[in-house]
């Protein structure tokens, strides 16, 4: 297996496609699928589906992935550190962020790492599932994962640093006839919701068995896996939903918006590997500290 193969392949993934990779790298496109072919010739096995002019991963071609990225950020490391300067901090910062905490705090770290660190890069990647935070660092597809805590699994080696805690707010269509001030769990009214699935994020579950508790059961409007899509679909009318609360104040002057009593919050963390950091994540791991000195 060669370094530019493994470049190659990774480019097919990110871009959908050897089109598309074949742009991103400068090369021709026959030249991607060649490297793509010789690869899975020398590893015996197919990565991808190809259906028409669609390429689709076969369950080989996903568990190459983390292995691939992990290679690159190692091959990167190197260079960049025989280029560096004594003691400078170059390479790449690779995170994966669960998107309702895509804002605030994280991105704040990142801008300072950034400024104090400006040869350095950062990919700044989507985590679909929070029940996966322990496995995608260990299957090296990124050093870093911010996601709601208590992590799954947790206990393998993973430090943990808390960031803040993030409020969820219910937002209604515009209209919606609600008593002023925080609103209880049993007072919801009976409006249809618009939830994420329960494998979607624990906090789906945990939604559910508030209002069980509570007594009250609101018709469902629609399962979404796309969190992005909840607060459209309010505002369209189809039903309300939980949604965080800087999302929420956004849209307070056209929606009907307000706080859970009692207030619905969770906590949300960093979490990696220390076994394993890179230069640039190491000196992340400090900055980090440095502006949470009450973390553990």
């Amino acid at each position: 297996m060669e370094f530019r193969q493994v470049e190659y392949f990774l480019a097919v993934v990110e871009n959908d496609g050897i089109n598309g990779a074949a742009t991103a790298l400068g090369v021709a496109q026959p030249t991607v699928s060649q490297s793509l072919r010789s690869l899975e010739r020398e590893l015996g096995v197919h990565l991808f589906h190809r259906i028409g002019r669609g390429m689709v991963l076969t369950a080989a071609g996903r568990s190459l992935i983390g292995p691939s990225r992990q290679i690159l950020r190692d091959v990167s490391a190197v260079g960049e550190l025989l280029a560096a300067s004594p003691g400078e901090v170059t390479g790449r910062l690779d995170l994966m962020v669960f998107p309702a905490l895509a804002t605030g705090p994280i991105v704040d770290l990142v801008a300072g790492f950034r400024r104090s660190y400006p040869k350095t890069t950062v990919r700044f990647a989507e985590l679909r599932n929070e029940e996966s935070s322990e496995t995608v660092i260990r299957d090296g597809h990124c050093e870093f994962v911010v996601a709601h805590l208590p992590l799954e699994d947790r206990g393998h080696g993973l430090e943990v640093i808390e960031l803040g805690e993030q409020e969820y707010w219910l937002v209604y269509p515009p209209g919606t006839d609600l008593p002023p001030g925080p609103l209880p769990f049993s007072a919801m009214p009976d409006i249809p919701m618009v939830f994420v699935p329960r494998g979607g994020g624990s906090l789906s579950l945990e939604f559910d068995h508030a209002m069980r508790r509570a007594g009250v059961r609101p018709p469902l409007a629609a399962l979404v896996d796309h969190r992005e899509a909840r607060l459209p679909m309010v505002l369209a009318g189809l039903g309300g939903s939980f949604v965080e609360r800087s999302l929420a104040e956004s849209v307070r002057d056209v929606a009907v918006v307000r706080p859970c009593d009692p207030t619905f919050s969770r906590p949300f963390g960093l979490a990696f590997d220390p076994t394993s950091l890179s230069t640039a994540g190491q000196a992340f791991v400090d900055l980090v500290r440095a502006a949470n000195p009450a973390g553990p």
